[in-house]
């Protein structure tokens, strides 16, 4: 069994990637609240690479550059998408195959539809693909210098319940925390939703005129009291159990019907 105070010889192995780059203030926060827990791989992008989701690199080289480590993690950068990172890394050391695999803590929510495009539940999803348990963690804020400390509890306290009891076969967690302490814990599902206004026409610090990604987020179940947009904006940690699987199960009668 698992414990903080386990001998190096039976300490677990713990992957961290993100899709703010090496030098973003969440990940390094991540690591300083793990690197007591386990050994630490740090193996993040060069550069920011958010909105990236599932993007894998081909027709370019990829490189692990080792940089200086910090708080106890061996870093690298990778010039690749937050899963090229996981993917490299697992190629590349195969000798030592993590127990968990981490991406965060993002600047800013992955809740909602955002899972479809961000580059930190990316990597998560791809621990999915490969059978590792992962967890991507998000704090609600774009500032690259937000106060992470409101994290620090429940991120190592999730990290020892999943690397003491693990997480079902195929199942990833997607957390999100609010700006605040939070009020609790709470296990929900995904708002449906969407985003809209996601384009302006405008002029670039190159000086090049163009249209720029931008817009934000519509719940469109706004009352209902079971999903992440509610109980984040209640002041709860959400947690969301997620699957690569995309099949819709319910679905499947009705297309039968429609194929016969």
């Amino acid at each position: 069994m698992f414990s903080p105070d386990s001998d190096s010889a039976s300490r677990p192995r713990i992957l961290i990637t993100n899709d703010d780059g090496i030098g973003a203030k969440g990940l390094r926060f991540l690591v300083d609240c793990v690197s007591d827990l386990a050994d630490v791989r740090v193996v993040a992008p060069d550069r920011p690479r958010s909105g990236q989701s599932g993007a894998i690199t081909s027709g370019v080289p990829l490189a692990l550059t080792p940089v200086a480590d910090f708080a106890g993690a061996e870093c690298y950068i990778c010039n690749g998408t937050p899963v090229d990172c996981v993917k490299l890394s697992l190629h590349v050391f195969p000798d030592s195959r993590p127990q968990l695999i981490l991406s965060g803590i993002n600047h800013g929510s992955n809740s909602g539809i955002s899972i479809f495009y961000s580059g930190t539940m990316g990597a998560v999803l791809e621990g999915c693909v490969v059978g590792i348990p992962a967890v991507g963690f998000s704090l609600l804020s774009h500032d690259p210098d937000a106060d992470f400390s409101v994290c620090r509890d429940e991120v190592r306290r999730l990290v020892m319940q999943v690397l003491q009891r693990g997480l079902p076969d195929g199942v990833c967690l997607n957390v999100n925390f609010p700006l605040l302490p939070a009020r609790g814990v709470r296990v929900c599902r995904q708002a449906r939703g969407y985003w809209t206004e996601e384009y302006e026409w405008r002029t670039g610090a190159d000086g090049c005129e163009g249209y720029f990604l931008t817009g934000h987020f519509v719940n469109a179940e706004p009352q209902v009291d079971d999903t992440d947009e509610y109980f984040l904006a209640h002041g709860y940690v959400s947690v969301v159990p997620c699957t690569c699987d995309q099949t819709a199960y319910r679905a499947m009668p009705l297309v039968e019907s429609l194929c016969l």
